[in-house]
């Protein structure tokens, strides 16, 4: 998203990551595990230290990488996260409790839509963090801001979409289609009457939103 002089440089400024991190960083690579980029995480990491939540619900686990990075950023806070595929919750959970963080992040393994009641249950939440399926990231926010503390913040992952939302494509591709998804999500986000947004052109795309 930026120019790759600057994000070389940028990466230079990142702080040393500890081994288990690098190695499910590898392992994303290695078996195409969507994970957000070095950069993003750690303003993700930032926005955390800033914000101190004491409990954040992510939507979308993945393998945990970014459960297990917020709940470093900031050691008085709980994560609660979902994941649908299996086989990604049990390479989270497994991740979760090499790194000893099994009594601060917990997933659970299911459809958001489905587990909604179990999830909105183990709130209220100070930050919401959605980073799953892109075509249903409004619902998302719909449907888990309703547990969203008075000051809360909502961070929606990939919101540029490599670029291709500001292409606007029309080819039929499922990459048009994905970008038309997101950004379509990012106009009904900025024009909220309850939030202001602010999308920072970092990593994928960070939009940060906060209740007006």
């Amino acid at each position: 998203m930026i120019d790759p002089k600057l994000e070389h440089y940028l990466m230079q400024t990142i702080d040393q990551r500890e081994e288990d991190i690098v190695a499910i960083e590898s392992y994303a690579t290695e078996n195409h595990v969507p994970i957000m980029e070095p950069l993003g995480i750690e303003f993700l990491q930032q926005m955390i230290r800033i914000k101190q939540p004491k409990r954040i619900l992510e939507i979308g686990a993945a393998i945990g990488y970014s459960a297990i990075q917020m709940a470093k950023s900031y050691p008085d806070c709980e994560v609660v996260s979902i994941e649908r595929d299996e086989q990604r919750y049990n390479e989270a959970v497994r991740n979760i409790n090499k790194l000893g963080l099994e009594n601060r992040v917990h997933v659970l393994f299911g459809d958001a839509f489905d587990l909604a009641d179990s999830l909105k249950a183990k709130g209220p939440f100070d930050v919401l963090f959605i980073d799953a399926a892109k075509g249903q990231y409004q619902r998302f926010f719909e449907l888990f801001t309703t547990e969203l503390e008075p000051n809360g913040m909502v961070i929606s992952d990939n919101v540029l979409f490599k670029g291709f939302v500001a292409d606007d494509p029309d080819d039929g591709s499922n990459i048009a289609k994905i970008a038309r998804k997101i950004r379509t999500y990012n106009e009904w986000l900025v024009q909220h009457p309850d939030y202001q947004t602010t999308i920072v052109p970092v990593g994928d795309g960070v939009a940060i939103s906060v209740k007006k």
